[in-house]
């Protein structure tokens, strides 16, 4: 599993983590039934609070990502297994468009950067 925090952005650490963690499961690195490092080896590599790394992957579970196992670890989860609700996913995609638009992003421009993020998304599941 390869994660990367970035200390200078305005996300929190932990959300970075989960937001990571995400990319890889929609990217196809991580897939139904793989067991994630433990909570202290992740800390130590992204050199962050074990309480961060344990706290991300506490919202993970919550939301249906993944599984804890007493004595086995975090494993993730079936993807059948969590309800998306397309009405909050459009709302999490209308605040971003927002700040698109007020960012000065034309409408080719968006689209563009939709595609490109997109292809990366699926470049990235191909690399295995």
């Amino acid at each position: 599993m390869f994660l990367t925090v970035d200390l200078d952005e305005k996300r929190p650490l932990y959300q970075q983590v989960v937001d990571g963690v995400k990319a890889l499961i929609a990217a196809g690195e991580l897939r139904e039934g793989m067991t994630l490092p433990p909570v202290r080896q992740v800390a130590g590599d992204l050199g962050v609070n074990l309480n961060t790394i344990a706290t991300a992957y506490r919202q993970l579970k919550d939301e249906g990502f993944l599984t804890v196992r007493h004595g086995s670890g975090a494993v993730v989860s079936s993807r059948s297994g969590r309800a998306v609700e397309e009405g909050e996913l459009r709302r999490s995609l209308r605040t971003v468009l927002t700040q698109f638009v007020l960012g000065g992003f034309n409408d080719r421009d968006i689209v563009g950067v939709v595609r490109q993020e997109l292809a990366a998304l699926r470049q990235k599941g191909t690399s295995r």
